[in-house]
């Protein structure tokens, strides 16, 4: 099942559970928690956590969600930054593990996430994302929930300075110009075209040309996708969790071949094959789209796949920061 990242107020979910960035002493707070205490009924919620007691830094607590659409909030304890070096990623790993865990033996079917310890605890926000991601998207190829990571604007949000950098400068090399839909597809056919004769065959399991791999004219995308699939050696399951999208939605892509992907589906899936710029090329004519370098979403997903980084989740960090649509979703 996917996750995405999205902004909202955390109260206002429609979900299984909502998980509060708690106190030791699961008091009612700030921020996040002071918002999920009042929108819960404070008095409620209170006497539900006094029962409990406490919860360590790194741990979950359960309680039901009062007045929420919730039906449960699974209060977890993140860690006071100190610099980095007292475990602090360690302990905010084990805060979306536990909360995860909890919401799985309780039949949670779709669970969301603030970013635990990026406010007044003072986490940096980019390494509090990174962390949240690394962890989430590891409980997910073993399970299947559907997961939000919900912040409340933009400046609850960055990505790393580094990686910022890196993708704006590649944006501002590579890009272009809006053209004429008329250009645009002479370019995409120039494009398609150039990546035909430039293929390096050795990138697949057997050698060939990258003729053999887009030109098989009688191909759907979905026969294509699944030929891909099966050359690879991956199985479907490793696909679709790679890929970030839904179980059922992928099943609808293998019992119908003729199935027409979004482009952010079309995408999702060449990212979790691990295509070559060229492949990815291929895969996306199949489905009807071709990468544009007057469009921010198509270079930063050029950017990923050129620097050999197919991670679908840090790839939808990217696409968030940049206000772009997610993979998969």
């Amino acid at each position: 099942m996917p996750m995405t990242i999205i902004r909202n107020d955390i109260t206002a979910m429609n979900v299984d559970a909502i998980v509060n960035a708690a106190n030791p002493l699961l008091q009612k707070g700030g921020g996040v928690c002071g918002a999920i205490f009042s929108a819960a009924g404070p008095d409620e919620l209170q006497d539900a956590c006094n029962q409990i007691g406490g919860c360590e830094t790194g741990h979950a607590v359960i309680t039901d969600a009062f007045l929420l659409p919730s039906r449960y909030i699974i209060h977890s304890v993140g860690p006071v930054w100190q610099g980095g070096d007292a475990g602090e990623k360690e302990l905010l790993h084990s805060c979306y593990v536990n909360s995860l865990k909890l919401a799985v033996q309780h039949r949670c079917a779709s669970i969301a996430f603030p970013l635990i310890s990026s406010g007044i605890y003072g986490f940096p926000k980019d390494k509090a994302m990174h962390t949240a991601v690394s962890a989430i998207s590891e409980f997910l190829f073993e399970h299947e929930v559907t997961v939000y990571l919900v912040v409340y604007d933009t400046e609850s949000f960055m990505l790393s300075k580094q990686l910022d950098a890196d993708i704006r400068s590649y944006i501002d090399e590579h890009s272009i110009n809006e053209v004429s839909p008329h250009e645009l597809r002479r370019q995409q056919e120039v494009s398609l075209h150039e990546a035909a004769i430039s293929f390096k065959p050795h990138v697949l399991p057997r050698k060939r040309k990258l003729e053999e791999f887009v030109n098989r004219k009688e191909e759907t995308f979905s026969q294509m996708l699944f030929r891909i699939i099966a050359e690879k050696g991956l199985t479907e399951v490793q696909t679709y969790k790679r890929a970030n999208i839904d179980r059922k939605l992928f099943s609808k892509i293998r019992s119908n071949t003729h199935y027409q992907p979004s482009r952010t589906t079309a995408a999702a899936l060449a990212v979790a094959l691990e295509l070559t710029l060229d492949e990815t090329c291929g895969l996306l004519e199949r489905a009807g789209f071709a990468l544009s370098r007057s469009h921010t979403f198509d270079l930063i997903i050029e950017y990923f796949i050129t620097s050999g980084n197919y991670h679908i989740h840090e790839i939808n960090e990217a696409l968030f920061a940049f206000d772009q649509p997610l993979l998969g979703v």
